[in-house]
């Protein structure tokens, strides 16, 4: 993995223009914004619209609004995913010239109906590899990502001569791992109704603006070694890791727009910056700061003592 530890520190926060920013978006950009200035380090603000049909008209002009409102403020200038298709694509044709990625040609359909033939239970329909020795007659629908099998790459094995199994350190959860190939199986980079999968637009984006760190929710840990790999694969440098815990609603499910999570009251920041700091776990010295200013700083200096509290993680997997 390529090393960025002496690279200047640059996060990200990234939200998706599918609806207001929620209570649950809030943690996610607040814990962003404080590692960013407890590091000295700048911080990006990403719009990731490459969803086509599922984003919202105005949302993003909305997201970056309500971030002002609560002293959330980008060093750089905001870019947008929907702008930067270009790259997506110079990335996929460097990955077919590798012989990293093939078109397929299997339904989701297909895929469920292989996955109970093999009498397999998965919260994710894991591809079984049909189309990697060709699609056999049928059209090509989406381009595929090939994760490591026993057969490739012996010189790069992991845990126990296991290709497959990426291993990874996260700066909150712990040390990580997940074996590609029986969890995940070859993934989608661009799918059949021709929009960019997030798993390549992300690591294209972080690899293009020198993200060095990402904070971001626990909902996403299981993306991580999808991209640890497509990292590998483009020869791109691997950021160092932190996923915070997601908000839950009364019923135990992630706070999202999906679970009815309401915008953000932009008449009154402090009260909700002080729930995402509790949900934190920030220890604050002033429990009712009189600015945004002096939650802030008060706020970045329990950021410092919370990372001094996590597990210290070798960041080489």
């Amino acid at each position: 993995m390529n090393s960025t530890a002496a690279a200047p520190y640059r996060g990200r926060f990234a939200p998706s223009p599918t609806g207001p920013l929620h209570f649950g978006s809030l943690v996610s950009a607040l814990a962003s914004w404080l590692d960013a200035r407890a590091h000295g380090g700048t911080w990006l603000v990403r719009i990731e619209d490459i969803d086509g049909p599922r984003t919202v008209p105005g949302a993003a002009q909305d997201i970056l609004a309500t971030l002002g409102h609560y002293g959330l403020h980008a060093d750089e200038t905001p870019v947008w995913q929907s702008a930067r298709v270009d790259r997506y694509r110079a990335a996929l044709d460097r990955l077919i010239a590798a012989g990293h990625v093939y078109p397929c040609g299997c339904t989701r359909k297909e895929i469920a109906d292989s996955q109970l033939r093999l009498h397999q239970r998965n919260t994710t329909l894991i591809y079984p590899g049909t189309c990697r020795g060709g699609l056999h007659g049928k059209p090509a629908r989406a381009w595929r990502l090939r994760v490591p099998d026993d057969d490739d790459e012996p010189g790069r094995a992991g845990i126990g001569g296991n290709p497959a199994l990426i291993r990874f350190g996260d700066r909150w959860q712990g040390p990580q791992q997940q074996d590609l190939a029986t969890e995940v199986g070859d993934l989608v980079l661009l799918r059949a109704d021709g929009q960019w999968a997030y798993q390549l637009a992300v690591v294209v984006d972080d690899a293009g603006q020198g993200i060095t760190h990402v904070v971001r929710g626990a909902d996403l840990l299981d993306s991580t070694a999808r991209q640890i790999w497509l990292q590998r694969c483009l020869g791109v440098p691997t950021p160092a890791w932190l996923h915070v815990p997601v908000v839950t609603n009364a019923e135990g499910e992630k706070l999202s727009k999906q679970t009815g999570a309401q915008a953000l009251d932009t008449a009154r920041p402090l009260d909700a910056l002080l729930a995402a700091a509790r949900h934190l776990g920030l220890d604050l010295q002033d429990p009712a700061p009189a600015s945004l200013a002096a939650f802030q700083a008060d706020a970045i200096d329990a950021w410092r003592r919370k990372l001094a509290q996590l597990p210290v993680i070798n960041q080489k997997s």
